[in-house]
């Protein structure tokens, strides 16, 4: 167990995150797909439980990593959608998860602020990571519905919206002034597709009434982003494996389910988009590749 132990570090939290999302993505194929992705995912979360019970020194390291720090928001994120799993067995006692999990990602938020910010700020230590740790609550608003929370939704999906305008502005401005990343940091730029998407899902789940107009250009501009880090996600599948592939999962998988949420929203509001539903299909078999590729790998 211990040599298991050793070989899980902070990003698969990412993985987690990614085989949750998966299995909502998957679920209109059945709905025992949708709970493998969830004991996938579950399976990922004890273990790196485990391992910072165990070596909680290692987790004091990580915290006092940006990218690490950043990467962590992912679990309390992951949480939030595993509650939804086990609300159909254990009824209202998920909620108190889902709310432990919710007030986790806010002290995460304050944490990462203070320290990483406020405390000691270099323009050098910014990731797109970042963007998990603001942007992340958004997760909120997606799963907020499942527990009837949708004004606690409503305004995740703003704060969250608010800050992806502001860490677009300035993660872009790291990643063009500062161009010599380290290798197994790479990899992380891919995280650039989720925020938007994540976003599309939260308006599309917790926000009354929609605007179609909002909606359109949201889902343009996170397409854009999603071919641009589609293409870096293939070139770098071409070299080493790092534990920072754990961009390749959640961030692809959200894509799809904001394509598939989008269609849906659309479609109530009267307006048809009718090569929108291979855009879908597409994406859900690269999320699928990406998630499959992955797990095997950690």
């Amino acid at each position: 167990m211990n040599q298991l132990l050793k070989r899980v570090t902070m990003p698969v939290a990412g993985v987690m995150l990614g085989m949750a999302a998966l299995g909502n993505l998957l679920q209109s194929f059945g709905e025992g797909i949708r709970y493998i992705c969830g004991v996938l995912s579950a399976f990922f979360a004890l273990l790196l439980i485990l391992k910072y019970i165990i070596n909680p020194k290692d987790f004091k390291i990580d915290m006092n990593s940006s990218v690490s720090a950043s990467v962590s928001g992912t679990f309390p994120m992951g949480i939030m959608l595993l509650s939804t799993y086990i609300k159909p067995f254990i009824g209202n006692a998920a909620f108190y998860i889902w709310a432990a999990a919710v007030g986790l990602h806010i002290l995460l938020i304050f944490y990462f602020t203070y320290r990483f910010f406020i405390k000691q700020f270099d323009l050098k230590d910014v990731f797109a990571s970042y963007y998990i740790v603001y942007v992340g609550i958004v997760v909120a608003s997606v799963t907020a519905p499942a527990y009837n929370m949708q004004a606690f939704g409503n305004a995740a999906f703003w704060f969250g919206f608010a800050t992806f305008i502001l860490l677009f502005i300035l993660v872009s401005i790291k990643y063009n002034k500062f161009k010599d990343i380290p290798a197994p940091a790479k990899p992380l730029i891919c995280i650039y597709t989720a925020p938007l998407s994540l976003c599309i899902a939260g308006y599309v789940q917790s926000v009354m009434p929609k605007s179609k107009e909002m909606l359109i250009v949201m889902f343009i501009a996170a397409s854009i982003i999603y071919i641009f880090t589609l293409i870096k996600a293939v070139d770098f599948i071409r070299g080493n494996f790092y534990p920072s592939f754990a961009s390749f999962t959640f961030p692809f998988v959200i894509s799809a389910i904001a394509a598939k949420m989008t269609m849906a929203a659309l479609t109530k509001m009267g307006v048809q988009f009718i090569n929108l539903k291979y855009i879908v299909l597409a994406e859900t078999i690269i999320a699928v590749g990406f998630c499959l590729y992955t797990y095997i790998f950690f």
